[in-house]
């Protein structure tokens, strides 16, 4: 079973196995990470191996992970930075969603200056704020479009109805959901993706809890086929959907190597309903 390695959206073709670079900030996503070598090194070593999707938000440190992207990799040639906003940060692990427009246009400004860009490749709204409505948050998205400051619009942990609800204000082209091999719950979300052309960026791709523990049904299948876990997990995301775009995030140089190396993984049918079984 083979896929597409490439996704297409607003004009921008990618490879479908990105990077996520939450991890490259501190502890609790607050603040710079121990080692701002590694990170900048993590950053440079997924380009060369491929990586032309890089996924981060202003809420990452807050904005350090934007500034060390723009460190590591500026300019960007044909690697395109997808950002988010939406969140306040007031401490380590604490995200409040802010989906105010004017906290929403500020963001996509500064977002442009700390990664050095006239128009941001991709701005996802981070979460649609339940204390603002959400037609104010899209309407915002379409003038940010509208205006070229932005070349495409998603949305983050989002249901159905509330992407249908921003489609009749503003293109949609991507959704960012929490879904791996054994997290479903976003299973019509991703069919509707599929069916609408709207790439799909799960984030936390790799399976984890009790089916992916060592010894547990994932990891046995993994060790059988010389894989671990994470590419058994990444492989099978790939082969689920052509709008599938995983972000695996490391703050590691090696295991980074070992997630993309999941590209390269071909999945035989037996295999791939197994573990389609097994998280469903």
């Amino acid at each position: 079973m083979s896929s597409p390695s490439t996704f297409t959206y607003a004009n921008q073709t990618v490879n479908r196995l990105g990077y996520g670079a939450m991890r490259i900030t501190g502890r609790g996503v607050w603040g710079y990470p121990a080692d701002r070598e590694q990170s900048l090194a993590v950053l440079r070593r997924a380009v060369e191996l491929g990586v032309d999707f890089i996924d981060t938000a202003d809420s990452y440190g807050p904005y350090v992970s934007e500034e060390l992207i723009a460190e590591a990799l500026h300019p960007y040639g044909h690697v395109r930075i997808a950002t988010k906003a939406g969140f306040l940060r007031t401490g380590p692990n604490v995200w409040v969603p802010c989906g105010r427009p004017a906290y929403l246009r500020q963001q996509c400004e500064m977002s442009l200056r700390r990664l050095g860009q006239e128009s941001l490749d991709l701005f996802q709204l981070h979460r649609i704020d339940p204390t603002v409505p959400s037609e104010e948050q899209f309407g915002l998205m379409k003038e940010l479009l509208d205006e070229g400051k932005v070349q495409a619009v998603g949305l983050s942990e989002v249901s159905v109805s509330e992407i249908i609800d921003a489609q009749r204000v503003v293109k949609i082209s991507t959704v960012q959901n929490r879904y791996n091999a054994t997290d479903r719950q976003s299973e019509d979300v991703l069919d509707y993706c599929q069916d609408q052309g709207i790439g799909f960026i799960p984030w936390f791709p790799v399976a984890a809890g009790q089916l992916a523990r060592p010894g547990g049904p994932l990891d046995t299948l993994a060790t059988s086929l010389e894989l671990t876990v994470a590419q058994l997990s990444l492989a099978w995301l790939l082969q689920r959907s052509p709008v599938m775009l995983p972000i695996p995030g490391t703050s590691k140089v090696a295991h980074l190597e070992e997630n993309l190396a999941a590209a390269h993984v071909t999945l035989d049918e037996m295999t791939f309903n197994a573990i389609s079984s097994i998280g469903a």
